[in-house]
């Protein structure tokens, strides 16, 4: 008797039911659909957008021989990176994948399952890591922090904020595991299966020995290989915009305790140049020919102030600080912090003392960190006791105590640098740079 299986109504929707999971399994892997926002910097296919790059051995490379050694890593990649079941796949040896494409703010999701013993991780802006371990005793590696779980910053200095994760969020072997990153300059919040392991944490420079110089503005990401086989699916990124940035760097002022000292209408509260200064689209801005220091009528000790400024071509500005009310901020104050276009061919050849968020000819600011001109800057600063701290757009690019500088520009000292307490405000030089979002919150001096 002949049987005709798919003639069988029951075997006929077991079978078809069997094929589509399959199916689905297969389709499953790779996300076609992205987020919106989002687009996928794997494609589920190839290994086109990526290449090998181990930064540890590429660094020791001469700087203009980098480039070289990153080419010289290439057969090794392929031969130990794959793509299978629309999963980029590497056997726990070789160069770290890298994507073609550099980063700034991003937002990045991606999934990975890995097995007993391997160890790995996730470098933003071509710096090491968001890690990913065998969290289980048999994986050796508690003596390191394992069995607190992945999604830790593992390089940041012992004790600092986000170098051990919150919580333990991994899944058993062989299940997938969802990373969720947001990165804001040197910012990082990470979630690990929907759980936040990194609350909005300072990423350090891994490259800098002394741990100063901010994450790069932009950089690649790295997918790591340390011994034991990786898979990686559905990697997504999504650039955030500087709006969203800035706001996200912010957060809530009330609940962190700032208070308002711009009511976007008018100067009220404010004194000194306000001739020379006026109120447009809910922003101070300096007119243009005109300066002077327009600063606060009331006086502060200690403090942290959070300001959004934007810079025209060329601009030029600063921030009073403990500002006595007459005589030049950056002299007879305790400083001016600079606002400034570095980008201006005009100011080339300045001293690194002058450069944006420097402290004026006693501290140089990192550079590199501003938004293009004509964008809007969030920036942040702390100042306690003789210690200045500036974050421009989430990296710090000052963190210095004016008490221990002995060096000046021109040999010319600051008498006022040493005031314990002084008028915050605006020092114009000229230019309609243009400032809202001013808030301030007063600092117990106790916890000096």
């Amino acid at each position: 008797m002949k049987h005709d299986l798919l003639a069988a109504p029951s075997l006929r929707l077991r079978l078809f039911t069997c094929l589509f999971g399959i199916l689905g399994a297969i389709v499953s892997a790779v996300d076609a659909n992205p987020p919106e926002g989002f687009q996928a910097v794997f494609n589920g296919e190839n290994l086109e957008g990526w290449h090998g790059d181990n930064p540890h051995t590429t660094v020791k490379a001469a700087e203009d021989k980098r480039e070289e050694a990153i080419a010289d890593q290439q057969e090794e990649f392929k031969a130990h990176w794959s793509v299978d079941n629309g999963e980029l796949v590497n056997d726990g040896h070789g160069p770290y994948a890298t994507t073609d494409e550099e980063f700034g703010d991003i937002e990045f999701l991606i999934e990975y399952k890995t097995v007993a013993k391997a160890d790995s991780g996730i470098y933003l802006r071509g710096t090491p890591q968001v890690q990913i371990w065998d969290y289980t005793e048999e994986g050796g590696k508690w003596d390191r922090n394992a069995d607190k779980g992945s999604g830790g910053l593992f390089n940041n200095s012992k004790g600092a904020a986000g170098q051990l994760p919150l919580v333990l969020a991994d899944k058993p072997f062989g299940e997938w595991n969802k990373f969720r990153i947001v990165q804001l300059g040197s910012r990082t919040t990470v979630f690990l299966n929907d759980k936040l392991v990194v609350d909005n944490a300072i990423m350090e420079n891994y490259w800098d020995k002394d741990r100063k110089q901010p994450l790069p503005a932009r950089g690649p990401i790295h997918l790591q290989t340390h011994g034991g086989e990786i898979r990686w699916r559905n990697i997504q990124v999504r650039d955030i915009p500087i709006d969203e940035a800035n706001q996200r760097l912010r957060g809530d002022d009330k609940a962190a305790g700032f208070t308002s000292i711009f009511n976007g209408a008018d100067l009220a509260g404010w004194t000194g140049a306000v001739d020379n200064y006026e109120v447009r689209d809910g922003a101070i801005v300096c007119k243009e020919g005109h300066g002077g220091v327009l600063f606060t009528d009331e006086i502060y000790d200690d403090f942290v102030v959070r300001v959004e400024f934007k810079l025209p071509p060329g601009g030029n500005n600063g921030l009073a600080i403990r500002y006595p009310g007459t005589g030049r901020a950056s002299y007879d104050g305790m400083t001016e912090l600079q606002v400034l276009d570095d980008t201006a061919a005009k100011y080339a050849k300045l001293d690194p003392r002058q450069f944006h968020g420097s402290v004026y000819g006693m501290a140089a600011a990192h550079r590199g960190y501003l938004r293009p001109v004509g964008e809007w800057n969030y920036q942040e600063v702390t100042v306690q006791g003789s210690t200045i701290k500036v974050e421009l757009n989430g990296s710090i690019i000052v963190d210095t105590d004016v008490s221990t500088i002995t060096e000046f520009k021109d040999d010319r000292p600051h008498p006022g640098k040493d005031l314990k307490q002084g008028h915050f405000g605006f020092a114009g030089h000229n230019d309609p740079v243009m400032f809202r979002n001013v808030a301030i919150k007063k600092l117990d001096a106790s916890a000096e």
